[in-house]
């Protein structure tokens, strides 16, 4: 099977593709449904085709699955000649007005079908294929039962099949819900997701048995016209949880899901973080590798246990095998383990590497030369002032035996002392408690590091350009759920 992983800024599309992906999804501005991804525009269609150089054998899907407006359709036309300067091997589109125009424009480029279109059947998959349609990526709603039908009915079309992220209450998330309550519609790109807003249960009830009852889950939304159609409500500190999908996750089906007939299993996060596709796309990498015999299982499973350290919500497995499990709702926002602290860059040379650590060494000496030189009375008020502000006395390391440098890319704060861990395509979490970080001006050490902030790190950890740096959290904010 294929695996298909978010990519929402160039940076993460390199990462998916080092850290598994057989091929990443991106969109273009105002054309695609994550329009707060940062998505492609400008001049990156040059750094693409680089991308793509280096790695020949990996795809690049172009997300265009808006709702087409008269307006967006010639938008789209106007820069017809600059989307035709990206190296797309697909088009995932909803909208079939825009097929005889893709089709004209790009002979040579894949046409997928969109899950926005809602497609679950065997007669629309038909219909999709004598369109031109290369794959159809299924509404999220089909069972694999309805999938091995589909594969069966139509065996030469491609099925792609999201096995893992969030998920939305409405049907194949074509929701109306944000456009009402916020002007920012999710067919055009911009959901607010009210539906995991907190809400609030008004009632004129004081007495602790609603309040009992009320927390206790049991309570249910029924519409008026729509008897035994049950949306469960729970009630918390200060808010209400009524809408709120659980998060897919088919990791452990992924056998299933092949002998069913998936061609294509895709991850859902163009705007999650860089390290939230990178750990993802990894886990399912492994265990696809697994499913198809490239290792054993138990190589797999410490990669795929990596699933429940990254943020999300409790997991389900959507309607795959009942929609018991999809109609369940869940509570809180997504949180994982650690917090993203940083990606490293290409090891320094040696020469260059020590004369950096020799430049803290000089700041030091000459720190305390200035100090010796005082006069006696000027020497105890910079003292005093020291150690008021002691962020001021410079510090070094020594040259060790077996260290590198590395640039350090900042993702978050991260404040000394504490313990680093490095993870990457194939590498689990590598400990460090020795490693130093080293200001690149001065050679001296830093006890923290923030975004804007330029720093190496000098460790003698098997650590490669491309690895990230994660933090234990001292304080995990929420229970997540496991699958």
């Amino acid at each position: 099977m294929e695996l298909v992983a978010p990519a929402g800024n160039i940076e993460k599309l390199k990462y998916v593709y080092d850290y598994g992906a057989d091929a990443g999804y991106i969109g273009l501005k105002k054309f695609s449904l994550r329009v707060k991804a940062d998505n492609f525009y400008e001049d990156e269609y040059k750094k693409i085709i680089e991308l793509k150089r280096k790695y020949p054998q990996k795809k690049l899907f172009c997300a265009l699955n808006i709702t087409f407006h008269n307006q967006d359709i010639e938008n789209f036309i106007s820069d017809i000649d600059y989307f035709k300067s990206y190296p797309i091997d697909s088009f995932i589109v909803q909208d079939i007005g825009m097929v005889p125009l893709l089709q004209k424009e790009f002979p040579n480029v894949h046409l997928h079908l969109s899950t926005q279109a809602n497609c679950v059947n065997k007669e629309a998959v038909k219909m999709y294929k004598n369109m031109g349609f290369k794959r159809v990526v299924l509404g999220r709603e089909a069972s694999l039962q309805e999938i091995s039908e589909i594969k069966d009915a139509v065996p030469d079309m491609e099925l792609e099949v999201f096995a893992h992220g969030a998920m939305c209450i409405s049907y194949s998330g074509r929701c109306l819900l944000s456009a009402y309550m916020s002007g920012r519609s999710a067919n055009a790109g911009f959901c607010s997701q009210s539906c995991r807003w907190n809400w609030q249960l008004l009632n004129t009830a004081t007495d602790a048995d609603f309040k009992r009852i009320a927390e206790s889950g049991d309570l249910v939304l029924q519409e008026q016209k729509r008897p035994g159609e049950y949306y469960p409500v729970f009630e918390g500190d200060n808010f209400t949880a009524i809408f709120s999908s659980k998060d897919l996750c088919m990791v452990d089906h992924l056998d299933d899901m092949k002998k069913a007939g998936a061609d294509s299993i895709k991850i859902e996060g163009r705007m999650k973080s860089l390290y939230y596709a990178a750990m993802t796309t990894r886990a399912y990498r492994k265990a696809i590798d697994a499913v198809e015999g490239r290792i054993t299982q138990s190589q797999a499973t410490p990669f795929i246990n990596e699933l429940y350290k990254a943020q999300h919500r409790e997991f389900a497995t959507g309607f795959f095998y009942n929609k018991e499990d999809a109609n369940k709702t869940t509570i809180g926002e997504s949180d994982g383990e650690y917090d993203f602290i940083a990606t490293l860059g290409h090891a320094l040379p040696d020469l260059e590497a020590k004369a950096i650590i020799t430049r803290g060494i000089n700041a030091v000496t000459k720190f305390s030369k200035e100090m010796n030189d005082l006069h006696p009375q000027a020497r105890i008020a910079r003292e005093k002032d020291n150690a008021d502000h002691p962020e001021k006395i410079p510090h070094a390391t020594k040259i060790r035996d077996g260290y590198k440098l590395y640039p350090w890319i900042p993702r978050n704060k991260f404040s000394m002392p504490g313990i680093l861990e490095y993870v990457g395509p194939d590498t689990l979490d590598i400990k460090d408690n020795n490693f130093v970080l080293i200001d690149p001006d001065t050679g001296c050490i830093r006890t923290w590091i923030s975004h804007g902030h330029e720093c190496y790190l000098y460790t003698n950890k098997p650590v490669k350009e491309g690895y990230i740096v994660r933090s234990k959290l001292q304080r995990i904010r929420k229970p997540v759920g496991k699958r």
